[in-house]
């Protein structure tokens, strides 16, 4: 007689680039934080500098979120989309963010993603990838803005400054908090 026996299948997989319950959660406490530190500390630097200095740090909680889950492309999509809905309780320009947020979103995951692929994610690279998307995302909020109302020279030459000082803000606000909050996941 020969006998059937079975042996269990194991199948190992790379839980990176997952839009699970986890990242979501992640997503929504990062999100949270940086809409109360938008309203407090971002109002308060905000007036310090004469409006010089704005920081977003909604934008800082997505791009830490893409940072730790390495989502794909379209998971990044979403996560930018959500972070723009979130923006929109606080925005004088609504809807403008939906595309400003989307394109940056997925722009921090390409360069994520590129970055990954070639070793470990530096600090230095957190902080450059932080700076670009801020900057991407501040620029198109710009031009859509400078479209609806027009006063093209006026609005990029007060709004310019600020997307850039924000934009080094962030960065050093992401490239500061992303190895703690890797390590916090255990990732």
């Amino acid at each position: 007689m020969s006998e059937n026996t079975q042996q269990a299948r194991t199948v190992t997989t790379n839980n990176r680039g997952k839009l699970d319950l986890q990242a979501l959660v992640l997503l929504a406490i990062l999100l949270a934080a940086g809409f109360i530190l938008n309203f407090t500390v971002g109002k308060a630097i905000s007036s310090i500098s004469g409006g010089m200095i704005s920081p977003e740090f909604i934008i800082s909680a997505f791009c830490l979120t893409i940072l730790v889950v390495r989502p794909n492309i379209g998971q990044a999509l979403v996560i930018g989309l959500i972070s723009a809905a979130v923006i929109q309780l606080t925005t004088t320009s609504p809807f403008i963010d939906f595309a400003a947020e989307g394109v940056a979103a997925m722009l921090m995951a390409g360069i994520v993603g590129v970055a990954s692929k070639k070793g470990s994610v530096s600090v230095p690279v957190t902080a450059v990838a932080t700076f670009v998307t801020t900057a991407v995302s501040g620029l198109i909020f710009m031009v859509i803005k400078i479209a609806m109302v027009g006063a093209a020279e006026q609005l990029a030459a007060a709004m310019t400054p600020v997307v850039l000082l924000t934009a080094v803000f962030n960065a050093i606000l992401v490239a500061a908090l992303y190895v703690p909050i890797k390590k916090a996941l255990g990732n």
